[in-house]
């Protein structure tokens, strides 16, 4: 199994089935941000619906916050052949969204990004955006495998995996996400009659 299999497990083991096939909508879908927290779709309560357009009026990351998850997600699912990256399918705007509808994952992540930063300013005398590709996949890779990590690193680990999870999960129920999991949805079938080796085996052919 590779990266993008991994991840796509971790996005479906996250979602609800309901979830899944809400995004899969037929309906023009929106971006994942817009997908998560829906504010037209009809069922919803007005009290849902008021609450989603607050919190979507708020804002919790700092730009220069939005700027290290964008890159942390691109490194997580990057752009390749098959389809585009995390940020293209707007999972910053998920995660965003994600921190406000959830409070309880405020704290982890914005001391997770400050984590990273101080790591980056102590080896390379650079916030983690400031840093080289190479330099930033240098600390990501002692960060983003759990079972050989350094216990030192273990609040690294503990960001980073909260974050492949919401990259996952937000990927994977953009458009964009549901597209790359070949997922197409219902369709009407085609009868086209007994098959004729059925036909055969019961001597009706010609019937």
């Amino acid at each position: 199994m590779n990266r993008r299999d991994t991840l796509k497990a971790i996005g479906l083991t996250a979602l609800s089935a309901g979830t899944l096939l809400e995004a899969c909508n037929p309906k023009p879908a929106p971006a994942p941000a817009a997908a998560a927290t829906p504010t037209d779709v009809p069922g919803r309560e007005p009290f849902e619906v008021e609450r989603d357009k607050r919190l979507q009026a708020e804002k919790f990351f700092t730009d220069a916050e939005l700027a290290t998850i964008t890159v942390l997600v691109d490194i997580i699912i990057p752009k390749d052949d098959h389809s585009g990256s995390a940020s293209e399918a707007g999972v910053p705007a998920y995660i965003e969204f994600v921190s406000k509808d959830e409070p309880d994952t405020q704290v982890p992540l914005r001391g997770g990004l400050r984590w990273l930063d101080l790591q980056c300013l102590e080896r390379y005398g650079q916030a983690f955006t400031g840093c080289t590709h190479d330099q930033q996949i240098q600390l990501i890779d002692q960060i983003a495998y759990p079972g050989k990590a350094d216990p030192a690193m273990q609040q690294g680990v503990a960001f980073f995996s909260r974050l492949r999870d919401l990259t996952a999960s937000g990927f994977y129920t953009s458009e964009m996400g549901v597209k790359d999991l070949g997922y197409v949805g219902n369709r009407p079938g085609t009868w086209t009659g007994v098959p004729p080796e059925v036909l055969k085996q019961y001597g009706l052919e010609g019937v």
